[in-house]
């Protein structure tokens, strides 16, 4: 028996309206998405440091890139102050601007998980940096930095030593590479150079570089100052503060 399919004006208008809501459902769910900020290359982590630790809370200094030219910008650290407790958001300022136009905003945080992501506003969007979903913690020191000077603390510094640690974490763009310390102990008015070699490799993909600068007792604060330097592939990178340079006191105030 042959079966006859009749279709009237009332089922096509029906199908017409289901697939149109289905249309109209898919455009806002996509640009729900895209105004929520998914992965860009607006905004991301430059690098951090843990600043001072004490009974389990930690002050974070978190340093943020930002590529884009809209209007009313700011940056938001949206971190969790402990497991399972509530989220808050921290405002950074405007630091600095790098030589490729890139902007640099700074926050600082306390917490105890030291979970966080980044949220950039601008043009009245929102663009976020949530470590690829995983979010960021005390153990990303650096993210789209070439190369930072890692912070030792207390533990490897004593005004009285005649030995100073410096690490560097950088990317591994190639398998060959330089890296070195630029030091003075004389406000720059002489330095040396000193390689740093090999120490680990970071779950992240980044090395860590490091040696140990030889100076007789501590000079007076401000004569100590300290640069990074990373060769690869035809190119040199500087870890140098943002131009300022590093001192016992960024070496040792955490």
């Amino acid at each position: 028996m042959e079966i006859i399919m009749i279709k009237t004006r009332k089922t096509t208008r029906i199908a017409s309206i289901v697939l149109t809501f289905v249309i109209l459902l898919s455009v806002i769910c996509v640009a729900g998405t895209v105004s929520a900020g998914a992965a860009t290359d607006k905004v991301g982590l430059y690098s951090s440091s843990v600043i001072f630790s004490k009974y389990g809370i930690s002050n974070y200094e978190v340093f943020v890139q930002t590529k884009d030219n809209g209007s009313n910008q700011k940056v938001f650290i949206h971190y969790n102050y402990m497991v399972n407790g509530e989220w808050q958001d921290a405002q950074a300022d405007y630091f600095t601007t790098l030589s490729d136009g890139s902007k640099i905003w700074r926050a600082t945080f306390h917490s105890m998980s030291g979970v966080y992501a980044i949220k950039f506003v601008s043009g009245g969007r929102e663009y976020w940096d949530n470590n690829n979903g995983r979010d960021y913690n005390g153990s990303d020191k650096i993210g789209v930095a070439p190369v930072v000077s890692e912070r030792l603390g207390y533990q490897y510094f004593s005004y009285n030593s005649t030995s100073y640690r410096v690490n560097a974490v950088l990317q591994n763009y190639a398998y060959h590479k330089n890296v070195f310390v630029r030091y003075t102990t004389d406000g720059w008015n002489s330095y040396k150079d000193q390689a740093m070699t090999y120490t680990q490799s970071n779950a992240n993909g980044t090395e860590t570089w490091g040696t140990t600068l030889s100076i007789n007792g501590m000079p007076a604060h401000g004569n100590f100052q300290y640069a990074i330097c990373y060769q690869v592939n035809g190119r040199e990178y500087w870890a140098n503060n943002f131009g300022a340079n590093y001192d016992e006191y960024y070496y040792i105030h955490r």
